[in-house]
This record gives C-alpha cells, sequence and structure tokens, in this order.
C-alpha cells in the first residue's frame, strides 16, 4: 500500500467507515481534464509499473467469466494482502450497431483488515485510460529504441487514448490511422488534431504498416479475423495486440505469432482470450513482469519482432483504481456515498433498520 494511499483511509471507527468515496462519469471526465490526459496517462503507467514489479505479492486468478453469443461479462478480481479490488467489465462488440458502448465498468477498492470498501468508482473511461497506459509502458520495454511512428488499425473507442500514451511514455509522434469503417479514422483524426500528434488516414491496414516501428491492433468483432496478415509484418516492430479478449476472439495470423517472441500478462488468462488461444498449450511466452524486474530479456536485437499479447489484467485496474483513489483530494471529484450499514451496535442490524420510521 503506498503511503498516499494509506494517509487517505479512515480509521476503523465504525462511523468514519459508512461513508465510500464515489467517483462518477462526471467526475472521472472532471478529474481527468484538471490533471490533463497526457498527465494522467503518465501518472497511471508509473502506478501500472510499480505493481508490476511487485507482480508477486498480488493473488492471481484468470478472469471469472459469463459468455454467451452476444458477448461476456466478466469480474477480475486481486488483493495484494492490504487491498482488495475487483472490476466488473462487458464486452459486447454488437452494442456499437445499436448505439451501446461495446466495454462499460465499474470497480471498487476494498480494505483487507476488515472488508470494507474504500472506493467504488466508474471504469468504462478508467479502463480506457489503464488499457492504454499499459500498452504504451509495455512498449517502452519492447519497441525499438527511438520508435517514432505507430500504425493503429482500429479506430473505435480506444485509439486516441493509445495514441496519446504512447506520445507520452514512447515518444511517438506520427500516428497511422486506419479502420474499415471510414467515419471511425474521420473521428480518431479530429480528436486528435491538437495533440501535437501528425495524425495520417490511410486507405488499407497495409497502408497503415509501412514505415512504423509500432502496430496496434484494437478491433471489436468476436471472432476468429486476420487483421494483420504474415507478409505485413517486417523484422524489428513491436506488434501491441489488445483487440484479443475472448476466446474465440483473435486479430493476427498464426504465423505471425510463430515469428515473435510473445510477451503476456498472465498466461492462465491470455492462453484462454488472447491470441495465443492459437498455440499449443506448451508454446512459449514470457511474462512481462519478468521483463520488467530484469528475470527475463525483452528486445535483444534490432530485427525481434516482440508481441505483447494483451488481455487485459485485473492488477492494472487495482493500479489504476489505486491511482485515482490518490487523486480524490488533489482534484475534489467525488462524492461519499451512505453504502454500509452502520448499527450502533453491530449485532443489532433489525434495530438500525427501525430508525427509518424515527
Amino acid at each position: 500500500m503506498t503511503a498516499a494511499f494509506a494517509e487517505r483511509i479512515p480509521s476503523l471507527e465504525p462511523s468514519k467507515l459508512a461513508m465510500v468515496p464515489f467517483v462518477s462519469v462526471d467526475h472521472m471526465m472532471k478529474l481527468i481534464n484538471a490533471i490533463g490526459p497526457a498527465n494522467v496517462l503518465s501518472e497511471m503507467a508509473s502506478y501500472v509499473e510499480a505493481d508490476f514489479l511487485r507482480w508477486e505479492a498480488f493473488d492471481k486468478t484468470p478472469r471469472v467469466a459469463s459468455h454467451s453469443r452476444e458477448g461476456v461479462i466478466e469480474l477480475m478480481p486481486t488483493s495484494d494482502g492490504e487491498t482488495y479490488g475487483f472490476k466488473y467489465v462487458n464486452g459486447h462488440p454488437a452494442n456499437m450497431a445499436r448505439g451501446f458502448q461495446t466495454v462499460t465498468a465499474f470497480g471498487v477498492l476494498a480494505r483487507v483488515d476488515n472488508g470494507y470498501p474504500v472506493l467504488l468508482s466508474e471504469m468504462t473511461i478508467l479502463t480506457a485510460l489503464r488499457t492504454a497506459a499499459t500498452s504504451a509502458l509495455v512498449a517502452k520495454y519492447l519497441a525499438p529504441k527511438g520508435s517514432k511512428t505507430m500504425a493503429m488499425i482500429g479506430n473505435g473507442a480506444q485509439c486516441e487514448f493509445q495514441a496519446l500514451a504512447f506520445k507520452q511514455v514512447v515518444g511517438i509522434d506520427t500516428v497511422r490511422l486506419y479502420d474499415i469503417d471510414p467515419r471511425a479514422t474521420a473521428k480518431a483524426v479530429e480528436n486528435l488534431s491538437e495533440t501535437g500528434l501528425k495524425v495520417i488516414a490511410c486507405q488499407s491496414s497495409q497502408e497503415a504498416v509501412d514505415g512504423a516501428q509500432i502496430i496496434t491492433t484494437c478491433t471489436a468483432d468476436k471472432q476468429y479475423a486476420t487483421i494483420l496478415t504474415d507478409n505485413m509484418v517486417g523484422s524489428g516492430v513491436h506488434i501491441n495486440a489488445i483487440g484479443g479478449d475472448c476466446p474465440g476472439k483473435t486479430e493476427l495470423h498464426k504465423d505471425i505469432l510463430l515469428r515473435s517472441d510473445i510477451f503476456v500478462e498472465y498466461p492462465p488468462q491470455t492462453r484462454i482470450e488472447g491470441e495465443i488461444q492459437q498455440l499449443s498449450e506448451d508454446h512459449e511466452v514470457t511474462e512481462i513482469w519478468k521483463v520488467m524486474t530484469g528475470k527475463a530479456e525483452g528486445r535483444t536485437s534490432d530485427s525481434q519482432i516482440t508481441l505483447f499479447d494483451s488481455v487485459g489484467f485485473a492488477t492494472e485496474d487495482f493500479s489504476a483504481l489505486r491511482y485515482i483513489r490518490d487523486q480524490l483530494d488533489r482534484t475534489g471529484y467525488f462524492i461519499e456515498l451512505d453504502m454500509l450499514a452502520d448499527p450502533d451496535d453491530p449485532r443489532d442490524l433489525f434495530g438500525m433498520m427501525k430508525r427509518a420510521d424515527q
């Protein structure tokens, strides 16, 4: 637990624990704009990195998923022994065509010592931020040194967050955009117009990857798709594959995987949901925390293809919630919810209920 986080947790006095800080969507937008999106992304990347560096302190399990034809609803829990966190998140690719978000989420942090929640927050916006922060953080370790150009294939809700994070954390200055829907690309071009990035709208995936040292794929279709074919990937690139996030959903041709050194968050989850579901269970992958701690090598040559097979993991959500918790006093954008029972006598919950009539 960070000192900043510990300072913001009330004492064990029950009356001080009944009210829970809540960060709404409106609060989250105001908090991000007050700090600045670019600053939030770089600061959040530092929190994600700090928790990867203490990876062995966390409880880890593949997310608990309920799959349907329409999509998936998941719970993503973890704990470092002092603080517990979870995220509720859905993934419904057909939602966009019906006017709904593909992904929505909320999350909770709680004290392990007494089980009381200390933060409830929206996580639809926050998930986009933490995904981008994690992608850029990993690229800092794996992408070719001096990378300046990223191809972004799939220009939906994640696109601008990814571009801004890679500018802030990795130092790219050019992003080449492609989406099968030209309206998505036009939206991204407009949103990125004042970020300082050179933004190039492309007419095909092949055009987008030309000259790019980093390739990010982020599409929404729940199917075995081939967004990148083997001939599109030259030596020396870093692939940030973030669109594969459930069984039966991939973006890369299998031959790309066979040519790449593959890095993952948590293998038991990635083998179910990531690009490597196309490979045998014994295919070698490297856990990214080992690269960050120096226990494994990352990029070792200019010709190496590195692939971050990212499906998102609970510790990253924990890091993002921890970051937001530490910004509450800094920004003041939250309210307190009366969501925990606080009877005068802990044994007399029924008696507390009667107070409502008094």
